[in-house]
């Protein structure tokens, strides 16, 4: 069953946290985000920002209200048949839900650079340098093919940090196991009016903006 995730407003940089299912569910609601539309130019222009978060990411939060409304009624009835219907629903709109919450806090006017401390030790361990784990990022986000997202996680099992790729907006702890750290997303609504269809050039202007002190926090709290 696909759990609910709650949303901060502007006083919270940390929009994503786990806290009921359905059976107690309130409806999600669009977060705000912790800086202006137009606080991340020249790198991402105020209207890509501002069509990001109100039309698509506001889109997926409507909908994911509405199959979990159809969801809850189907566990009320004891439809199965509709229950199992409603999961591609409930995986695409969660999903998109769930990765734009955290990508939102992923930037910042004042991000790009690098990362400091235990973050930072982390990357070179398991990728040798900063430049090479963001060289992997960067291959890894420009090959989704079609629309997806490139992600750096943590693997809890192995203690260890992983980059993988997600198709559509299939979450990645639910996909992979991997706990989300730093999601850069490649739908093409992420940057077509700016960078056309020019990707390479969308994730060569990203790192700029990177949140490394939201990341490296989110970085902290898993390994707890």
């Amino acid at each position: 069953m696909l759990c609910r995730f709650a949303t901060a407003g502007r006083s919270s940089a940390k929009l994503v946290a786990p806290l009921g299912c359905l059976v107690s569910r309130q409806k999600h609601t669009l977060p705000d985000l912790p800086y202006d539309y137009a606080a991340l130019e020249p790198h991402i222009n105020a209207e890509i920002m501002q069509l990001h978060h109100s039309k698509h990411h506001a889109t997926y939060v409507n909908n994911l209200n509405v199959a979990e409304e159809k969801y809850k009624e189907a566990l009320a009835k004891g439809d199965v048949t509709a229950q199992v219907s409603l999961q591609p629903a409930l995986k695409f709109n969660g999903g998109g839900h769930i990765n734009h919450s955290i990508f939102w806090t992923n930037l910042s006017p004042n991000g790009g650079g690098e990362p400091k401390g235990e973050l930072m030790e982390a990357i070179k361990r398991d990728f040798g340098s900063f430049a090479n784990f963001k060289e992997k990022l960067t291959t890894v986000s420009v090959g989704v093919q079609g629309s997806g997202w490139g992600w750096l996680g943590y693997n809890k099992e192995q203690g260890r940090l992983q980059i993988a790729a997600c198709a559509n907006q299939d979450p990645l702890q639910g996909t992979t196991g991997l706990i989300p750290l730093l999601g850069i997303d490649v739908w093409e609504h992420a940057y077509y009016l700016q960078y056309k269809n020019v990707r390479p050039d969308y994730l060569k202007a990203i790192w700029n903006v990177i949140n490394w002190e939201n990341v490296s926090s989110r970085y902290a709290s898993c390994k707890k």
